[in-house]
């Protein structure tokens, strides 16, 4: 194999792998894909593929669940999200990243392990607080590009069922990321190497939506609620190692 082709080859294993754990879950994709894509890939490169893997796959599953969307929820989460953006790249400027990181991995853990482990974990009723949420999430999009962990314990506290915590995350990613890629574009970070790549990983990226899909709906409500805190958990210690090694 040559290595032009050894190089389309992980690209699109690791989109797969992705997409099946984005499909199934509707986080953590961008724990597998950009760290594994920075490995054959340019950071450069690999960040916009993301962000465009993310579009398509948060496009395709909206069109097919758009019911099961809060759209109140996606809407005051998305808001919020855009005015914490510009204080995640202050955030980014001014606090060393493996403090945030190291903070942040430790409430997460934190997080899951009351979860589990409370008789009676706290319930939001309503969406008074999406507002603190997405700013959390615009905040660590800003910095770091890591949306996902306020938008999953949201869904969490909300007890949203499987279906509806999949669809609103997606349609919250959804507009966030084609923010994220009209941003790449402007910077001129959207090179014809992206495009190619984007292109060849079309079949990959429906292919592993089938597969996701038919996990996520092999999975009753104790399962999911378990495989997302063990989503979260992984994401802290993610989050903490990265921490420690720098």
């Amino acid at each position: 194999m040559s290595p032009a082709a050894h190089e389309l080859f992980a690209v699109l294993a690791v989109i797969f792998v992705a997409t099946v754990v984005r499909a199934a879950l509707g986080f953590g994709e961008a724990l597998v894909a950009v760290p594994l894509l920075a490995l054959v890939l340019p950071i450069e490169q690999a960040t916009p593929l993301a962000a465009l893997v993310s579009v398509t796959v948060a496009a395709i599953i909206v069109a097919r669940d758009w019911r099961g969307v809060h759209l109140g929820s996606a809407a005051r989460l998305v808001a919020a999200s855009l005015l914490g953006i510009p204080l995640g790249l202050l955030l980014l400027t001014r606090v060393a990243e493996p403090v945030v990181k190291a903070i942040l991995g430790a409430v997460i853990i934190t997080f899951s392990a009351f979860a589990v482990f409370s008789r009676r974990p706290p319930e939001l009723k309503d969406d008074r607080l999406a507002w603190l949420f997405g700013l959390g999430a615009g905040v660590l999009g800003g910095a770091y590009g890591m949306n996902g962990p306020p938008l999953v314990a949201y869904g969490t506290l909300r007890r949203w069922s499987p279906e509806q915590f999949r669809a609103t995350l997606q349609g919250y990613f959804l507009p966030a990321s084609a923010v994220g890629v009209l941003g790449y574009w402007m910077a001129g970070l959207w090179v014809p190497a992206v495009t190619r790549y984007y292109l060849l990983s079309l079949p990959v990226i429906l292919a592993a939506i089938a597969v996701g899909h038919a996990v996520f709906r092999r999975m009753n409500v104790r399962a999911f609620a378990a495989s997302v805190r063990v989503g979260l958990v992984a994401i802290g210690a993610v989050l903490l190692a990265q921490a420690l090694r720098r």
